[in-house]
């Protein structure tokens, strides 16, 4: 079948219009690549997992302490760490994106990836800073015995996988649960979490009970 000359430039118009499409629609992409969210940042990378098993393997094995004499005033925080920026503001920035904060280094906008159960959340007063590795279950662990100052390092510890942006109301539920208590909700994330806790006990000196030690080890060994 012939096509008239009409129905040939009509066919060459849409083509041209298509390709030109075509390229803006390309450019746009382009563009957004290049203004897109920043990425989600997140605490210092723990070791391997076989690291991290070689870690665990070096702990002391002891039963739990007790928990007399403990309280949150024994471990100092949120200590300054810059200027009017304390603590919990240092991780909110270095946790988000795209994080504003005022004139006193508080957090008034930003979005915040909890990767213990996969929510995002746009205010900060819904992230609670965790502490891996609880204070009280450090306390149960050795810190019992550590200086103020020692306790306030721990607390306040930026160099290592031990303070972490999540979701406030399952960091509640966390509370001061070792892994042998508590896992996590999002699975996915578990080997990051045991090799962080692994770290932290590791780098501190601090003990592991035969229960955590076992879950640990049954995480570690599938990662």
């Amino acid at each position: 079948m012939h096509r008239t000359r009409g129905a040939l430039a009509r066919h060459g118009f849409y083509a041209r219009q298509a390709t030109v499409l075509g390229a803006l629609l390309a450019l746009c992409a382009g563009l957004l690549l290049l203004t897109g969210p920043t990425a989600q940042a997140a605490p210092p990378t723990p070791p391997s997992a076989a690291t991290a098993r070689s870690y665990l393997n070096a702990l002391t094995v002891r039963a739990e302490g007790s928990s007399s004499g403990y309280s949150r005033d024994r471990f100092p925080h949120w200590i300054t760490q810059s200027g009017s920026c304390n603590t919990r503001e240092v991780v909110l920035k270095r946790d988000g994106a795209d994080v504003v904060q005022n004139s006193s280094c508080a957090a008034t906008g930003g979005r915040w990836y909890s990767p213990f159960d996969g929510a995002t959340w746009y205010a900060a007063s819904d992230v609670d800073i965790d502490h891996v590795v609880p204070l009280a279950e450090a306390w149960r662990s050795g810190a019992s015995s550590w200086t103020t100052a020692k306790r306030q390092a721990f607390a306040n510890e930026l160099g290592i996988a031990q303070l972490i942006a999540v979701t406030d109301n399952v960091n509640q539920a966390k509370g001061d649960k070792d892994p042998a208590e508590w896992m996590p909700p999002r699975t996915a994330y578990h080997c990051t979490y045991a090799r962080m806790w692994v770290w932290v006990k590791y780098d501190y000196g601090l003990s592991v009970d035969s229960a955590e030690k076992n879950k640990l080890s049954s995480v570690l060994g599938g990662c």
